[in-house]
């Protein structure tokens, strides 16, 4: 019996540090990058075809609209793969007309998790993808400022690094949560952690307001863009008449409680 107690002892040190080393491991991550497919619970919003377009995006409906339904953005073959994909470049955003011809979502979100592929297909390809048609996340090809590709526009710096460049396709992975707001007042800003291309960009990065004026979505032209309100709003997709194609864009509906985005 003492041999078999001594044999025990003798065991319990590795037996913890297997334990500890268990409880310190990272849990894995969810999938990211170009090519990841919508998990369990989330809702495809473009798989390729005319038909999900149509059922689930419109022209959204700002000061400077100017095209009209249905939504003149062609259905391509994909240039780089297989399947079709969406073509920004709609008439009536020649010029670089943001809001003439953008798309949104019919359906509105507050926190969410999604992913969304890019093509710039042209030196200076210019397109957004706007969290609650508020805040833009930058498609800008040779940009790498503030203004530049992968930043949360004008509040972090550009991931430009991360970026796979033109021809090749892009994935943004992003975890959303919405302003909080107590008795009509905003007490807590809204925040976001994305990832470009696998790598983590942007940690719990947070966003003060809607830049761009009016024409760029819900609440900029309220008090210079400061005047966020607590209203749901849908994924935005800017035309500025370029070449930029979208494809596998999917969304997870999340209810995000503590001030974190982290994943």
């Amino acid at each position: 019996m003492k041999r078999s107690r001594t044999r025990l002892y003798a065991f319990i040190p590795d037996l913890v540090m297997l334990v500890l080393i268990i409880a310190m491991t990272p849990a894995a991550k969810e999938p990211v990058g170009v090519g990841v497919k919508a998990p369990k619970g989330a809702e495809v919003l473009f798989d390729g075809s005319k038909k999900m377009l149509d059922e689930k995006w419109k022209y959204w409906e700002g000061p400077r609209l100017a095209a009209t339904m249905p939504i003149k953005w062609q259905i391509e073959k994909d240039p780089a793969g297989s399947g079709t994909v969406m073509n920004t470049n709609d008439p009536a955003a020649a010029g670089g007309l943001y809001g003439a011809a953008d798309i949104v979502t019919k359906e509105t979100f507050r926190d969410f998790r999604l992913h969304v592929e890019f093509y710039v297909s042209k030196p200076g390809g210019n397109s957004g993808v706007y969290l609650q048609n508020r805040y833009e996340i930058q498609i800008f090809d040779g940009d790498t400022t503030s203004h530049g590709l992968g930043a949360v526009i004008n509040e972090s710096p550009s991931p430009y690094k991360l970026y796979n460049g033109i021809g090749k396709w892009n994935a943004y992975d992003i975890q959303f949560r919405a302003a909080r707001f107590t008795d009509g007042k905003r007490t807590e800003p809204a925040m976001v952690t994305i990832y470009l291309n696998g790598k983590k960009a942007h940690t719990n990065q947070k966003i003060s307001q809607v830049w761009g004026g009016p024409n760029s979505g819900i609440d900029g032209g309220n008090d210079g863009g400061k005047g966020i309100t607590d209203t749901p709003g849908g994924i935005k997709l800017q035309a500025e008449g370029h070449d930029v194609l979208y494809r596998n864009i999917w969304i997870k509906p999340m209810d995000i409680k503590q001030s974190n985005t982290d994943f």
